[in-house]
């Protein structure tokens, strides 16, 4: 498992791109790999820049969306662990 803390700092990686498909919605395209992506999955997206931390990401969430920061953070790492381990997200110390 990836090891995301508050001061990593996603990005995605050359190659992968986050698209909108006027019949698919919204998609993450990745080298012979497509994702359809969800409502959260498009927030949490919308707040990797490369520039923004585990944690900003993660404040800006749980403001964003008045829930428990703790909750938020579980459900991005969850996440993002998943897109790491599928080589569609790179993290950087």
């Amino acid at each position: 498992m990836a090891d995301l803390n508050d001061a990593s700092v996603p990005k995605l990686p050359r190659g992968v791109k986050l698209r909108e498909d006027a019949e698919r919605g919204w998609l993450l395209l990745a080298p012979e790999r497509v994702l359809t992506l969800d409502a959260i999955a498009i927030a949490v997206l919308g707040e990797v820049d490369g520039v923004r931390s585990f944690g900003e990401i993660v404040d800006r969430l749980a403001e964003r969306y008045a829930a428990p920061r703790d909750q938020i953070a579980g459900d991005v790492k969850t996440f993002l662990t998943d897109l790491i381990e599928k080589r569609m997200m790179d993290v950087s110390p």
